[in-house]
């Protein structure tokens, strides 16, 4: 059973998130551990204390090559791509590989996305079993043919389904369970990210990734950190701000201005993988070090397709300079 956005109120949505939920039950639920969402929150917060820079879920980016390319110059904490939870379910090939994290491949997150709350539940089932860090739900990749389906940003059309869909995992699982989201669907009249992040709070959510931009903004406009701030003042579980975070200096600057527990690093990693090494040392008032030698060239070729994201090969630290088509900008959700 699919559960169209904005099709219902949110009370009659809510309730059917519930129902497909309890009908829904394909995949035995694990035992969970001795502990609750405090704890798993504690855990969360204290990862990032110790690395407060993360690098965000990027399609056809944040591979595990990119990914060990980010640790080589100072990442440590990574989200893998977004995985389809129907994907997970169905046990196919590509989720399966996002799935297998090696163990120099740790501490990792595994990102899930879907609109149908019960193979949303079921895919986390599945992906707590290879034990990532943590599990992550997006709720905010705004790419039209995710959010207009209900999966990603769709979400943030209905909040209280979205709060009862991360109940219903975070019960199911034995794992942190966080959110990355934006600060509304749109338009900017109307931001629900303050009180959203207190529900989810309430449904057991460890730590909330907040993009601050709506969903309709997708990449354009100027993020607006004051929003994580709000967010971070609301709740006591860790906020980490995302958006426009393209250096070290705005590393540093987005913690100091909205006090948030991290900041995840998307498109800004593309370009500048050393990012979180230089990052580390101004927030540690060390001398930043020059870029890696064997990086700069392959850097400076993919300045041009930053934004875009472009294809895989110099997503990979390689030098190629190799374009999207026009017609497939903007079909990737990065951050």
């Amino acid at each position: 059973m699919e559960v169209s956005v904005g099709a219902m109120s949110t009370r009659t949505r809510a309730t059917s998130v519930a129902a497909v939920l309890a009908a829904g039950d394909s995949v035995p639920p694990q035992p969970r551990l001795p502990y609750g969402a405090g704890v798993s929150s504690a855990a969360v917060a204290q990862l990032l204390a110790q690395h407060p820079v993360v690098l965000a879920p990027m399609e056809d980016v944040t591979d595990a090559p990119f990914r060990r390319a980010c640790r080589r110059v100072g990442a440590h904490l990574c989200v893998t791509e977004l995985i389809a939870a129907e994907h997970i379910v169905a046990g196919a090939a590509r989720a399966r590989r996002r799935l297998d994290l090696a163990a120099d491949d740790r501490p990792t997150a595994v990102q899930i996305y879907g609109a149908n709350p019960a193979l949303l539940r079921d895919a986390a089932i599945v992906a707590a079993r290879d034990r990532p860090v943590f599990l992550d739900l997006n709720c905010g990749c705004w790419v039209p043919k995710i959010a207009q389906r209900g999966a990603g940003a769709g979400w943030l059309r209905d909040p209280a389904a979205m709060v009862a869909m991360a109940r219903a995992i975070v019960d199911a699982v034995d794992l942190p369970v966080t959110v990355k989201t934006r600060i509304g669907y749109g338009p900017e009249s109307h931001m629900p990210i303050v009180d959203l992040a207190r529900r989810l709070e309430d449904a057991g959510v460890a730590a909330i990734f907040l993009h601050c931009r709506t969903a309709a903004m997708g990449h354009a406009g100027r993020a607006d950190w004051s929003w994580a701030r709000r967010a971070r003042e609301a709740v006591t579980i860790p906020v980490v701000v995302n958006g426009d975070v393209r250096t070290a200096d705005d590393v540093v600057r987005a913690l100091a201005e909205t006090g948030c527990a991290g900041v995840m690093v998307g498109r800004g990693a593309i370009a500048h993988p050393w990012i979180f090494r230089e990052a580390r040392a101004l927030w540690s008032g060390g001398a930043v070090p020059p870029p890696p030698k064997e990086m700069r060239a392959g850097a400076r070729a993919r300045e041009n397709t930053t934004d875009s994201a472009s294809g895989r090969k110099s997503c990979r630290l390689q030098t190629s300079t190799r374009r999207r088509s026009p017609s497939r900008r903007g079909t990737k959700c990065t951050r």
